[in-house]
């Protein structure tokens, strides 16, 4: 995650001086911001090389892994908040990695591409795959095994007995709490186990 207007959006649900699990760090970016703002620690979770050496260059803690296998090394409850930042969109299991997340976070925030915003229907109406700056691929090279939507998560979070307890649309880095779903590129929830 890049977008410096997502990052602050995101970092406001953080509690100050949270132990955080960033899964899907990327660059280090938000835990760097989180730690230098708000005085979090914690871990990232990264598999790409060139993004782990960024976040050692930040100054971060990362650890390489295959999100795939899963959070076994971790106990439960072993941070008060873990992310995943547009994580959940490259993910075979994205289920069993949201029961994981809650298991080993008090406290989840979950963010990913709304493929329900007004122009992702307008291109789809049209005969074609979307192509926006939150969806920025080809269907054919996009690194997205999957899409979702702001309505969708709403009803797997359910099924998987997490409790919402905030949820709006980012879009151009403003929070969209008006209609999320046809509003917003983005989808925001912030879940603990019910």
């Amino acid at each position: 995650m890049t977008d410096r207007l997502m990052l602050e959006s995101i970092a406001r649900l953080v509690p100050r001086g949270a132990r955080v699990l960033d899964l899907g760090c990327g660059d280090g970016a938000l835990l760097a911001h989180l730690r230098d703002t708000l005085g979090c620690t914690g871990y990232g979770v990264e598999i790409d090389d060139a993004k782990v050496h960024a976040c050692l260059q930040r100054g971060i803690d990362v650890l390489q892994l295959n999100l795939e296998e899963g959070l076994a090394l971790f106990e439960d409850d072993s941070f008060d908040l873990v992310l995943q930042i547009d994580t959940l969109q490259h993910l075979r299991n994205a289920e069993t990695m949201l029961r994981e997340t809650a298991r080993v976070g008090r406290q989840a925030i979950v963010a990913f591409p709304n493929f329900a915003h007004w122009p992702n229907r307008l291109s789809v109406l049209q005969g074609r795959m979307p192509v926006t700056k939150r969806l920025p691929y080809q269907w054919y090279d996009t690194p997205n095994i999957r899409v979702g939507t702001y309505a969708d998560f709403e009803v797997l979070a359910q099924r998987l007995g997490l409790v919402i307890t905030d949820s709006f649309g980012l879009e151009q880095g403003r929070e969209v709490r008006f209609l999320p779903n046809l509003l917003a590129s983005t989808a925001v929830f912030k879940l603990v186990q019910g």
